[in-house]
């Protein structure tokens, strides 16, 4: 089978559910999801710890999970996808926490960047937030049958970030502030 099929060139797509336009909050979403998973990938490629790596691919399955939720949200029978749950949020949180005991808290925002793989992390937390923005807006217009991934989708964004912090303190690069701090000071 060929990779193009040419039904896409009118602006459709299909999805479980039936055809739908590439411009639905569905596709959207999808779209979004998909795009944090390739970058994650990227993360994964860029390290050189096999503990990161494990991390990252445990999360790049979770997210083809929330992706077969939401692409089969309109299918009436679904038996063969394990959906997100309460667990998956709790061990996002304590993975979490585990890590923030390495970390100075913080007060302040701080630049995204840092060491190679904290850089690409803090760029993998703000295509979340975006996949997050697109899943809520969803949600709005046809309420998933599994709220949990809204949960789940908010505590990948913080635990990326958390991941991003402690990428820099393995890497021994400090978290640098911005200089808007240093200017209300004056």
């Amino acid at each position: 089978m060929p990779i193009y099929t040419k039904k896409g060139d009118e602006g459709k797509t299909s999805l479980p559910g039936g055809k739908t336009t590439k411009s639905d909050l569905k596709v959207e979403a999808l779209g979004n999801l998909d795009e944090l998973n390739s970058f994650l990938g990227y993360c994964v490629a860029l390290s050189g710890r096999k503990w990161f790596k494990d991390i990252l691919t445990k999360i790049q399955n979770q997210i083809f999970r929330v992706l077969s939720e939401i692409a089969l949200m309109d299918v009436k029978k679904i038996d063969h996808i394990n959906p997100i749950n309460e667990e998956d949020v709790l061990k996002l949180e304590k993975a979490i926490d585990k890590l923030e005991k390495h970390l100075t808290p913080l007060n302040k925002f701080i630049l995204p960047q840092g060491a190679r793989d904290s850089a690409a992390l803090h760029f993998a937390r703000t295509i979340c937030r975006r996949a997050e923005r697109s899943i809520v807006r969803l949600n709005e217009k046809e309420v998933l049958p599994n709220r949990t991934i809204l949960k789940f989708i908010n505590r990948l964004s913080d635990f990326l970030f958390v991941l991003a912090r402690y990428s820099n303190k393995v890497n021994n690069t400090e978290d640098i502030f911005p200089d808007y701090y240093q200017q209300i000071k004056k």
